[in-house]
């Protein structure tokens, strides 16, 4: 998939690569001739509303998308230099869907099934794209669909269910980046799944992500994991020298 998503501005704006290319609109048209042509599959395209508030040009650029080939389109509703600060809007995505024939994504701001089916409902988007509200939270896909499949929302995942999904996840990042970097990787992992813990206050939170930070090896790792996905989690981490590597 091609991405005009900015997620590293410096790295990426600095040489006129995703967002940036917002502010040059044939060079994003001949871009995406250019990997259409080359390719034998479908190809999408992801983009903000514009560069800036002033420069709002997303649904000239969706325009080029399609006439481009391009399969679906997903739109952020943020300009560029919002990064991610502020709300995102829907009434670009809204209009961008109403001109188009290629199926439209809306995304920005969607972390919760009911703010899905509001976002769907208004926007009259073929489908959302969720982003960070998956951090931690990879439960997101099944409720929304769920949700607006059912019209109500599934039980939150039981304790056991949230432990076999952390192990498993940070197992495979262990393994994928191996026994020195995996390790590392893993904790900005683990504390997207602290933050969405209903069991623990802010201060127990940065309790924990400093016990878990502070181990080394993966065995370590998977060990306080069992800890804390434990029904007395709290005697097990809280009491004193409970948490040494």
């Amino acid at each position: 998939m091609i991405s005009t998503w900015a997620a590293r501005p410096r790295k990426v704006c600095n040489k006129a690569a995703g967002s940036a290319l917002l502010r040059d609109e044939p060079l994003v048209a001949r871009i995406l001739e250019a990997v259409v042509k080359a390719v034998d599959i479908p190809v999408t395209l992801k983009i903000r509303t514009g560069w800036c508030a002033e420069s709002n040009n997303g649904l000239t650029i969706a325009r080029l998308a399609e006439a481009s080939g391009i399969q679906a389109l997903a739109v952020h509703g943020r300009h560029r230099q919002q990064r991610y600060n502020g709300q995102a809007e829907y009434d670009t995505i809204a209009e961008i869907k109403s001109r188009l024939s290629i199926p439209v994504f809306a995304n920005g701001d969607i972390d919760s099934p009911q703010k899905a089916h509001d976002v769907l409902r208004y926007t009259q988007a073929d489908a959302v794209m969720i982003g960070r509200a998956a951090q931690g939270n990879p439960w997101i896909f099944q409720q929304i669909s769920h949700y607006l499949e059912h019209g109500h929302e599934l039980a939150p995942p039981a304790l056991s269910e949230r432990g076999h999904v952390l192990s498993e996840h940070l197992g495979a990042l262990h393994e994928f980046y191996g026994a020195t970097m995996g390790p590392r990787i893993a904790r900005k992992h683990l504390g997207w799944y602290l933050d969405t813990d209903k069991r623990f206050d802010a201060a127990q939170i940065r309790e924990l992500k400093r016990q878990f930070n502070a181990l080394t090896s993966p065995s370590a790792q998977l060990e306080w994991i069992h800890k804390a996905m434990a029904d007395d989690a709290n005697e097990r981490l809280f009491a004193k020298g409970s948490h040494a590597a």
